[in-house]
């Protein structure tokens, strides 16, 4: 099985023989360059985040902050972007293995999770910010328009940090609200993200 393109939308080949699979269509992309913050509001700049798709995919690339040991967050907002402070339920794992083959553990990480914080959900561990450091990833987020049901979001992502290490970060929650999701916006604990790009795109 693999994917085709048509320039706009990516499709699953086996969808088109079998009648199932998923399609990806391309919404917006936005490349950082020393952004304090990447917002995605719909019906701003031509972004899309409504009901027009029941998923939204957003994939990270080279995600590079300008201060070391900082970590990459998110979060959502029902007013447009006016405020990001939507209550938020979630659960946090994290696993690391280090260049030199010093250390390599996983587990729960207490203080990633969140129990109705309006904060920013972390995404990453304390990713470096040497020139060749950055962090990759995926975020997915479900039927945000939805106005009965809260908001599930699953984060998969995987940064190199400063011990030098790999670390994979899986990020599971809800926003606890039934108003509609509107905007979503990405940055660092601290500092700018001056590097990389977050791409959105609809799933069908």
């Amino acid at each position: 099985m693999g994917l085709i393109s048509d320039g706009t939308t990516i499709f699953d080949a086996g969808a088109l023989s079998s009648g199932i699979g998923f399609s990806m269509t391309f919404i917006k992309k936005l490349t950082a360059s020393s952004s304090g913050t990447l917002s995605f509001v719909h019906g701003s700049s031509s972004v899309i985040l409504d009901s027009t798709y029941k998923e939204y995919l957003f994939i990270l690339k080279d995600i590079h902050g300008s201060i070391n040991d900082r970590r990459l967050e998110f979060n959502v907002s029902i007013d447009g972007g006016s405020n990001y402070n939507v209550a938020k339920t979630s659960t946090a794992f994290e696993a690391y293995h280090y260049e030199n083959d010093a250390a390599a553990a996983g587990g729960y990480v207490t203080g990633r999770d969140l129990a109705q914080g309006t904060g920013f959900q972390i995404l990453t561990s304390d990713a470096g910010a040497d020139n060749e450091e950055c962090a990759c990833g995926t975020i997915q987020l479900f039927n945000p328009a939805s106005t009965t049901f809260v908001k599930h979001y699953i984060s998969r992502m995987v940064d190199k940090n400063p011990a030098p290490a790999a670390v994979v970060n899986h990020v599971a929650g809800y926003a606890n609200t039934t108003s509609a999701v509107n905007a979503v916006q990405f940055k660092m604990l601290a500092g700018n993200i001056d590097a990389g790009t977050i791409t959105l795109y609809g799933i069908s």
